[in-house]
């Protein structure tokens, strides 16, 4: 577990992001959008570090970002 003050920080922003992506997947009923969003809301719990979080946030929104040029 990193105590930095990056950590909650990170955590705060890739949450708020995946929080305005669910709302977005849901009221657009779009599946990846929806999916993307609620893991960004709930990985960073189980993440320990700041970069782990970034890491984190950056592979889902490449993933949803492949899921919407796919046209899913």
């Amino acid at each position: 577990m990193d105590f930095s003050p990056a950590a909650p920080l990170a955590s705060l922003v890739v949450s708020t992001v995946g929080f305005g992506l669910f709302r977005y997947g849901k009221h657009e009923q779009r599946l990846p959008q929806l999916v993307g969003g609620l893991a960004l809301m709930i990985g960073p719990y189980v993440l320990g570090s700041a970069l782990a979080t970034w890491l984190f946030g950056a592979l889902i929104g490449g993933l949803i970002w492949a899921a919407a040029r796919l046209g899913w």
